[in-house]
Formats: C-alpha cells, structure tokens, sequence
C-alpha cells in the first residue's frame, strides 16, 4: 500500500501474543486511519456494559497516512479506548515522533486487549511486535520510565507510556508521548488496568507514497503558507497557545467568570512567559515550532525543564483554581507530565473542589486537613502528588469532577459544569455550548466550533468566505458546528494538527490554496494513489462521526445528555428555562441535519446505511434500549492501587 503501511498488531496481554494482520483497503478507505480506524475497531470490538479498567476494553494507537510523510504537522497519533473518566468513548490526540516513528515501524493501528499477568512493555519494530518484562518500570514516573527505554532501545526510539497515576488508575491519567505530549480522556488508567508501563516504536522504513513527486509539491506550497503568514509567525510560532491568555478569555475560579484581556493577570498574559523561556520547538516534521521550552527559576523544582507549557496548564491549573503564580504553574505542568495525569480535568477538578471549600460544601476535616483557599499554591501541588499517588482526599479527586461531585452530595453536582463527563465551564445556549453537547468525547473544544468563526485565521477566514467555500452561513452556529466537526475529525483521522492556536490552516491543509477539501484531497491522492475527492472526505467525516455518536449510544447516551451546563448563580430558574429551549432548538436543527433523531439524538438507520454502516446501524437499533448513561462505573475507593515514586 501507498500512505498506509498495510499492517495492524493485535495485541493480546492475556495470553501474551502479538498478532499481525493486513490492513484492508476499503476500510482504509472508507475510515482513513488515526481517529478514524480507532472508533471503527472500539465500536466492533467494545461490548455495551463493558468496564473500561476491565480486560475486555479495547485501547488503540493510531497514526494517519499522512503521518510520516513530508508533509508539515503529520506528526500526530490518536489514542482511543472506552473512557474511565467519562465512560464515554474516549480518545485523546498526541504528538512529539511517535505517529513519525510509528510508520517507519511499519504499522497503521495497534489495538492492545485483555491484562498482562505482570508489568510488561510493548516493542514494535518493523520485523515483530514483542512484549518485554517491566517490573524495573513499573512505579517510576513517564520522565524516568521514557529515559530508561531509550538508554535501551536508542535515541531513535519513541515511548508512549504512563507513570504512577495510570498504575493507580485514577481515572484521568492520561499516556504520556515522548515525555512531554499527553493523550487524554483516561488512556493511562487503561494502560496501568493492563499491566502495560509503555509502548516502544524503533523503526526506519520511510512512507511510500503513490506520486511522489505530486505530493512534494502540495507538501511546498503548504510549508509556504506558515512562513509567509503572519499570524502563523508571530503569534503561533512566537507565543503558541499562551496566545490565549489574552484572547480566549479563560476561566477563573470554577468558571464563576471569564476573564477579559484586560482581567488577565500580567503575569500570566504571553509576553510574561518568555522569561522562563531558554528555547523552542516542536513536534517532528513541524515548521511553526509552537512550543516553549522553559526553567524553573525557583521553588522546590529550581532548575528543573519543561517543555510545551499550554495555555490548557495555564487557566486549568491557574487562573480557573484562583492561582495566579507562574512558578507555582511551571512546576504542575511538570507534574502532571511526570505522573501522567491530564491537566484539563485535574484542574477543573481542583476548581471543583476549591469552588465547593470556599461555599462551606467541603471542609478541611474532608480534605485531611489541606487548605483548599483559592489562592493557596502550595496545598494545590500537594494535592497534585495526592491525586497522582491515590493518598488522602487525592483518592477522592482521582476519580474526576463528576464522580467526586456525586460522592460528595447534591450541593457539589450544582457547581459541576460538565457535558457527559467533561467540562468546559458553563456557557449561553450558542456556539460554545452547542458545540460542547454535540462532541463525541464530552464537552470539549478541539471536536469542532474552536475556530469555527475563524477567530485565529484573522486573514484566511475572510478569503475563504469570499471564495464561496463557506458554503452554509457561517454565522448560523448549526453550520458552523458541522463543518468544523467534519474538519477536525479529518484532521485526527490522517495525523494533522490542528495548530497551537486552532485554525483553518492548520487542520485544513492548503484550505487557503484549494478550498475547501479539494487540497486535503489532492495531497491524500498522490499519497496514497487512491481517488479522494471533496464530497468522499465529507462522507468519511460523516461516517466516523456518526459510528461515534452510535458508540456512545450504546453507552446509554441520548439527547438528555446533549446538555447545557449553566450556573446557578448567574441564572435564576425562569431564565435557565429559556436558555435550556434555545439550546434544544439548536439541537434539533443539528439532529435534522445530521440524520440524527429528532426525540433521542440517536443516528437514524437510514443515515447509517447512507453513509454504509448498515450493519453497523443494525446492531445499535437491534441490540438496544440500552441502559442511561450515568457515567463511568465506580469502583469502592479503597480497591484502587496506590503509592508509587513521589516525585
């Protein structure tokens, strides 16, 4: 094959055999590989009722084909499995070499079941898959662990691994890529339920592709672009996401409001940041180099590195828990790198907990005794190693905002401003909101809508409205949700970035030469010498989201889950009414358009077999009803794992 290697490792930990198999051509197709393959193989092989820490879920690593090539920003890998965060499909995308390296080992998908009898890795080269002993690993942090393997398998190598909070299962524990890039929605607790430490790609074959010379063409013109580009140059390359500091309007104190620029502490504001700035760079084959590399200037971790500080760290793990100090920031960056946990939820679960110690709903003798004021730095990074090693309140924070909110009472689940699982504050019924209910993975902001009107393509947006190809009108929310939906689940599906500041040029390759797919298609047709054309990258987009929304289906999710999450002190109840219709109306008109259900949400038979899933759309409909969805299934807190290196 051309663009795709042609190879699937299945791995299973069980009986502690790799198997390797051909890659067919039409679901290559059909489902383009990342994201896409992922949601195909967890929808067929992920049974209704199944526990994601048990041995029956499914976890997989995916690149894209155009992953490996020359092409700029391919350097991306999706990580996918039924999520023990939100018990929800779960999938999180990563970058740094191992979608690169991944390819030059010779495989498109690796799909890993069952449970290892003892702590083991995984070793895939291009000749064979093997798993090697890991008891030497196994309570080290990703940092530590990442270092040792490549000692042993060489500088070359690249490591997707978790560190002590997948081995505690806390059930936002995220697979940690090359030590700094994470994988989120729960991967590493899946891993730790495994017995699996890490995975280790070697590999130097290079990609085939169909027109070579074709391709390196297309691949130019798209290089050209972020050189030329202004916004690409001196603001993604320059200050990569901290650019959203001062332009996304983060939240503050668990969401009780959204900062304006002027809001934003100087110290946190971009600029502020470039004083613990000693470099940059980026993933791969990527150009922009979006990242910083800084130091510690003090503190208890003085001296130490980190790397690709994003604005989610910032506002998550800052702003949003009422921290405004940047060494106190820096050094849960590092954390949550070296345990292995997401900071997304890890800070929102803080904010949560913060929220509810401030309103008298939590108390000090619940916490063990930590000081959970909005202010207080120093019990937040206490609280980060609690978290990570399963000790004390930690215990309770591992299990994620939702469970710990439903564990401690009605009161909390009022200040808990999630969709399915997962929050992104509350917002009005709109865009954001819209977008935030219609994600297959919970609320979220890289499914669709992030740029949706074109905020961070302050040049391209306006060419790409005046070349007719927006073709719905953009200011219509509806629209401008499915066409970035459709975008961004390209993107995930052939291992593109979406950018450091989320835009229509990053995700969209040559959008602004061939607009709107017809680049896109062009650069995966001399890849992989197979005919893509506009309307067959739309189909694909369609049919990996629509089996998405029948995976989470089958998980019990229908339109009452579509919801909106508002704030019970902003609104009083009259007013949360009106904004919970304007909400379902919007639902409905996406549900119209999508060939969604109108009463449930529910991809219709019909559409399935549109877009061929027949068989697909006839195990959702013949299997069901299905049980409500009330998220992730609770283990008692004392049958968790716990300890491990502090770091």
């Amino acid at each position: 094959m051309h663009g795709w290697t042609g190879r699937i490792l299945d791995i299973d930990l069980s009986t502690m055999k790799a198997r390797s198999g051909e890659l067919p051509r039409e679901l290559a197709v059909s489902f383009l590989g990342g994201r896409g393959l992922n949601s195909k193989t967890l929808f067929d092989r992920v049974p209704p009722g199944t526990d994601p820490l048990n041995p029956e879920n499914v976890y997989c690593i995916a690149p894209g084909p155009l992953s490996g090539t020359i092409l700029g920003m391919t350097s991306r890998m999706e990580v996918s499995t039924l999520s023990p965060y939100s018990g929800i499909l779960g999938d999180g995308n990563a970058g740094e070499r191992f979608a690169t390296v991944m390819k030059r080992a010779r495989a498109d998908q690796i799909i890993i079941t069952g449970r290892a009898p003892k702590p083991c890795y995984l070793l895939v080269t291009p000749e064979s898959a093997e798993l090697h002993d890991a008891a030497h690993l196994w309570g080290k942090g990703a940092w530590e662990t990442t270092d040792l393997l490549l000692a042993k398998h060489g500088q070359k190598a690249s490591v997707a691994c978790i560190g002590q909070a997948g081995e505690n299962l806390v059930r936002f524990a995220s697979t940690i890529v090359d030590k700094y890039a994470s994988a989120a929605r729960g991967s590493g607790a899946v891993l730790g339920s495994k017995n699996l430490k890490a995975v280790v790609v070697v590999g130097n074959h290079s990609v085939s592709l169909a027109d070579p010379g074709t391709f390196k063409d297309l691949a130019a013109l798209d290089r050209e672009f972020f050189a030329k580009d202004e916004f690409q140059r001196n603001v993604a390359a320059k200050y990569g996401s901290h650019h959203g500091m001062s332009d996304w309007r983060p939240g503050f104190r668990n969401y009780t409001k959204y900062l304006e620029p002027g809001e934003v502490p100087p110290q946190l504001r971009p600029e502020a940041w470039k004083k613990y700035e000693i470099g940059r760079t980026g993933c791969g084959n990527c150009s922009v180099r979006c990242k910083n590399v800084y130091e510690i200037p003090d503190g208890s971790r003085k001296g130490e590195h980190g790397e690709a500080l994003e604005y989610e760290s910032i506002f998550c793990m800052g702003t949003n828990c009422g921290v405004c100090d940047p060494v106190a920031i820096m050094e849960m960056s590092n954390l949550g790198d070296i345990y292995g946990l997401d900071v997304i939820p890890l800070g929102n679960t803080i904010a949560l907990a913060k929220d509810l110690f401030a309103r008298g709903i939590l108390t000090r003798e619940q916490t063990g005794g930590l000081d959970l004021s909005w202010e207080n730095a120093a019990d937040q990074i206490e609280l980060v190693h609690l978290t990570a090693l399963r000790e004390g309140f930690g215990n309770i924070l591992a299990e994620g905002m939702l469970s710990m909110a439903k564990i401690l009472g009605p009161e909390a689940m009022q200040y808990c401003y999630h969709v399915k699982g997962l929050s992104r504050g509350p917002y009005p019924a709109g865009l954001f909101a819209l977008a935030h209910a219609t994600s297959t993975r919970g609320a979220d902001h890289l499914r669709g809508r992030s740029w949706a009107y074109g905020e961070n393509d302050p040049d391209l947006y306006p060419r790409l409205q005046a070349s007719g190809a927006m073709h719905a009108d953009m200011d219509d929310p509806v629209q401008a949700i499915i066409l970035s939906e459709r975008v961004c689940t390209l993107a995930d599906s052939v291992g593109r970035c979406k950018g450091a500041v989320n835009s229509w040029a990053n995700a969209l390759p040559l959008a602004w030469k061939h607009p709107l797919f017809e680049g896109l298609a062009r650069l995966l047709s001399s890849a992989t010498g197979e005919t893509f054309s506009e309307k067959s990258l739309v189909d694909a987009a369609d049919r990996i989201y629509t089996l998405e929304k029948a995976f989470n289906a089958r998980r019990g999710i229908t339109s009452a889950h579509d919801s909106i999450p508002l704030n019970p002190d902003h609104h009083g109840p009259e007013e949360m009414e009106k904004e919970r219709a304007r909400h379902r109306d919007l639902l409905r008109r996406y549900y119209a358009l999508q060939g969604q259900d109108a009463q449930t949400g529910i991809p219709t038979r019909e559409r399935m077999e549109e877009l061929g899933l027949g068989r697909e759309g006839a195990r959702l409909h013949d299997e069901g009803p299905y049980p409500e969805w009330t998220g992730p299934t609770l283990w008692p807190l004392h049958a968790y794992p716990h300890g491990g290196k502090r770091a």
